[in-house]
């Protein structure tokens, strides 16, 4: 199991700031979690506070904090590692925090705030010391945004701390409130209770702890009428956002994002961080099957490669890792593109760059279909017990039980369309020779070039299929339901790949009807251009709304049975139907959900439309 340390500080006291209230109790009782419920370490539990006892040394070390003591102790505690891959460090502050010639300080009890940079700890420092305790994950948590009066805004948190996670209590120009009801600062005590919770509702990963704090430190100062406080989150590199945090209460769901990163990092050859993350997997998941085999396959792959033949680059986190270059060893292009995250209330909490592979298929006539690269990975497909039951009784409807039971599906590597297929597209195979049914060239209600093709029937788009592979060479086709979901999640569990929630701006769907907490937006009442609004992680558009897209498989009323390798589904089945999955423009939001599986028959006709996958083996 993975050891986790802990160094908390909380500083109440100062010799040239104002005090504070309870800076100190929430220091304790940081340490107090970690010593029961939080199970860590005993031996690197550290406590800095006014009035701590010495740390067992010899000779002992004084907890009674100076900008010098704190200096030294980081110096020399982390020296030498003393923890490994796999393990995590926690840094917790509580006191004042100030900003300074572009740079984040800590101010200790003799923090001078008109000699900053000589009297005060940069978290530049901090951070750089503690990378060097050999734990790869390291954790800091700082409520540190406190000024004279309360805990108030002084600028902390403009920066980025690569290879490091950090909560900061609020924004560089809000306050971080203490409220003399809980005696406890309002971060603090809405952390502790993220911290505690178990099952299905547990803050385990760094992505769930911090949609908690977002969520519940706001309605905690509204509750004790104080003003608005909105912590924050920057995790560098992006991922990990999936770390896990509390092995102890982390459920399968949590494990799924993680496993998806490491393999992510295994297809791109990115040896180094695969494995790390796959260790990560076992911490979580004892015995877990796929990172055991994962791991010796790593191992195999890193002894068959001479090391003169690597080409070694460093990565965000200063490791040396394996990564191939696409353009030259795969013969795929690259493209770079922009996903946006949004909270419940449809307001984008998170926006970040992206880079995904793709090959470019020529239609003729200036027409192209740009397929892009999917990795392989393992992912949850459908919807858990208690959130079915959630939809079931908020939107009163049966139809979402169709998407139990919730199970574990392993994706091979593909190739998928990036938009849905286009009416120009269409009308370039359409008008190539008969297989075995007719298409008609122009069978779309709204007409544009752009605009994806819709009123397109399953054996129509079938045959479609069918021409491209004779006309490309290559064998196309509709993707399994499996693929779908896995494409459309692009490594997330929400209910849609921007988060809780969509809105009319991310989306094109009956925006006149709400999910969540977001407000109303445009109803289009019609199809809008392919990519028009932003993608997925993997690069993928509209995948939410726009048009239906018919899957392959025939329709099964549950996933009882389903297959667990991501192919189609066509046992024990109703011929007459298939799946539909994403939603359309005329669809209400929960319909297009990740998770919503629709059926129709296969002659139907409507607002469904469709797009392609390419096996991974395909011939460039």
């Amino acid at each position: 199991m993975a050891k986790n340390w802990v160094i908390a500080i909380g500083i109440n006291e100062y010799d040239n700031l104002k005090p504070l209230k309870y800076a100190k109790k929430d220091a304790e009782a940081i340490k107090a979690w970690c010593e029961g419920e939080g199970g860590f370490d005993h031996s690197g539990i550290f406590l800095f506070t006014e009035d701590s006892p010495p740390i067992p040394a010899s000779p002992p070390i004084p907890t009674q904090l100076t900008h010098g003591r704190l200096k030294r102790f980081l110096q020399k505690q982390f020296e030498t590692p003393l923890l490994k891959s796999g393990d995590n460090l926690w840094f917790f502050f509580a006191g004042h925090g100030r900003r300074y010639q572009d740079k984040d300080y800590l101010m200790l009890p003799d923090s001078d705030p008109g000699n900053v940079r000589e009297t005060a700890v940069s978290v530049d420092y901090v951070t750089e010391r503690l990378r060097r305790s050999g734990a790869d994950n390291v954790v800091l948590l700082l409520d540190a945004c406190r000024d004279e009066d309360s805990r108030g805004g002084l600028g902390i948190g403009e920066e980025e701390h690569q290879g490091v996670i950090t909560f900061y209590s609020c924004t560089a120009n809000q306050q971080s409130w203490e409220i003399d009801e809980l005696q406890q600062g309002s971060f603090t005590h809405t952390l502790l209770e993220g911290l505690r919770r178990q099952g299905e509702a547990n803050c385990a990963t760094v992505e769930r702890l911090d949609e908690h704090l977002r969520r519940q430190v706001e309605q905690t100062n509204a509750r004790y009428g104080k003003p608005r406080q909105n912590p924050y989150l920057k995790a560098e590199p992006p991922h990990k956002l999936y770390f896990i945090l509390l092995e102890q209460v982390a459920t399968l769901r949590d494990v799924q994002p993680l496993k998806y990163q490491a393999s992510l990092a295994e297809n791109r050859g990115d040896l180094d961080l695969a494995e790390q993350l796959w260790i990560r997997v076992l911490g979580a998941s004892r015995g877990d099957l796929d990172a055991i085999e994962a791991i010796k396959r790593i191992a195999l792959r890193q002894s068959s490669i001479p090391l003169t033949r690597r080409e070694y680059v460093t990565g965000s986190e200063g490791n040396r890792s394996s990564t191939p270059k696409p353009s030259q060893e795969t013969g795929l292009k690259v493209f770079n593109f922009e996903v946006v995250r949004v909270n419940a209330k449809g307001e984008q909490i998170k926006k970040e760059s992206k880079q995904s592979q793709y090959f470019r298929e020529d239609l003729g006539n200036g027409i192209t279909l740009e397929m892009v690269a999917i990795p392989g990975g393992t992912f949850l497909m459908g919807t858990e017990d208690e959130e079915i039951e959630r939809l079931v009784k908020k939107f009163n409807w049966e139809g979402f039980r169709r998407e139990r039971p919730q199970h574990e599906v392993t994706v091979p590597p593909f190739f998928m369309g990036k938009y849905p297929i286009t009416q120009s597209q269409w009308k370039a195979i359409a008008a190539t020779a008969k297989i075995d049914i007719d298409l008609e060239t122009n069978p779309s209600n709204f007409k544009g070039d752009e605009l994806p093709v819709e009123s397109v029937n399953w054996y129509q788009a079938t045959e479609f299929c069918k021409r491209l592979s004779r006309e490309t060479k290559r064998e196309y086709r509709l993707p399994s339901e499996a693929e779908w979901e896995y494409a459309c999640r692009a490594g997330t569990t929400t209910p849609f790949y921007f988060g809780e929630t969509i809105t009319g701006e991310l989306a094109n769907y009956c925006a006149s009807e709400t999910y969540a907490e977001e407000a109303k937006g445009e109803d289009r009442q019609q199809t809008t251009p392919v990519g028009q609004f932003p993608p997925n992680a993997f690069g993928l558009y509209d995948m939410h709304g726009n048009v239906w897209e018919w899957c392959a498989d025939t329709w099964h009323d549950n996933y009882d049975g389903a297959p667990t390798d991501g192919s189609v589904w066509t046992e024990n089945r109703n011929d007459n139907r298939s799946p539909a999955r994403g939603g359309s423009w005329c669809n209400y939001p929960d319909l297009c959900r990740s998770a919503f599986r629709g059926y129709y028959d296969r002659r139907g006709y409507g607002n469904y439309g469709f797009r392609v996958v390419c096996g991974a083996g395909r011939t460039l």
